[in-house]
C-alpha cells in the first residue's frame, strides 16, 4: 500500500473505522457552536477522548457515515451507516479492552489539519488490551465534515499491529 500520497477521502475513512469507540453517547447530538471550525470540533472531541471520555467523538458520527479502512487488515474495507460501523469495528474494538484498567485512548496527536469539509488527524493510540497486553498503533484519519459531524472517513494505521490485536484478544 502506497501511504506517502493517500486520497484525502481514503485516510478520513480508516480513521473513523479504526478508532472503535462506542458508549452510551452513540445517538448523542455533538455540542457544537456554530463560530466553531470543523478543525477546532474534532480537536476538542479528540482530546477529549484522551482525558478518557469518547462521548464526544462518538457524537460527531453522523448516522449516514461512509468509513472506510485502507489496507490489508482483517477489517480493511467500507461500511454505510452508524450502526454497521458499531457492528463489525467499533464494539468489537472497544470489547478487546473492556475489562482493561488501561482503555485505548489517544496518547499522542501530531497533527490536526484542515481543507475545506475535511479534517485530517494524525494521532497515536494505546491501551492494554484484555489479555494485559499493550495495544499501540499510529492512525491517519480523514473526516469528511458536515454541520459538525463526520459523514465519510478513511483511516490508515499499521495493520500487521492491529491484526494481532484482533487475533489475540477475543471480544
Amino acid at each position: 500500500m502506497n501511504t506517502k500520497h493517500p486520497s484525502r477521502r481514503a485516510v478520513l475513512s480508516a480513521a473513523a473505522v479504526s478508532v472503535g469507540m462506542i458508549g452510551s453517547a452513540v445517538h448523542a447530538k455533538p455540542n457544537v457552536s456554530t463560530n466553531q471550525s470543523n478543525k477546532d470540533i474534532v480537536r476538542n472531541a479528540l482530546e477529549a477522548w484522551s482525558r478518557g471520555t469518547n462521548a464526544p467523538f462518538i457524537a460527531l458520527i453522523s448516522e449516514d457515515i461512509r468509513w472506510t479502512i485502507v489496507g490489508h487488515s482483517l477489517i480493511a474495507g467500507t461500511t454505510n451507516g452508524k450502526a454497521e460501523l458499531n457492528e463489525k469495528t467499533n464494539l468489537p474494538f472497544v470489547a478487546r479492552f473492556n475489562r482493561s484498567s488501561t482503555k485505548f485512548r489517544p496518547v499522542r496527536i501530531h497533527g490536526i489539519y484542515e481543507d475545506g469539509d475535511m479534517v485530517i488527524v494524525h494521532f497515536d493510540g494505546h491501551g492494554i488490551a484484555n489479555d494485559g497486553k499493550p495495544y499501540d498503533n499510529s492512525y491517519a484519519w480523514f473526516l469528511t465534515m458536515r454541520s459538525g459531524r463526520v459523514i465519510a472517513g478513511t483511516a490508515f494505521f499499521d495493520s500487521i499491529a492491529f491484526n494481532d490485536l484482533w487475533t489475540r484478544v477475543r471480544p
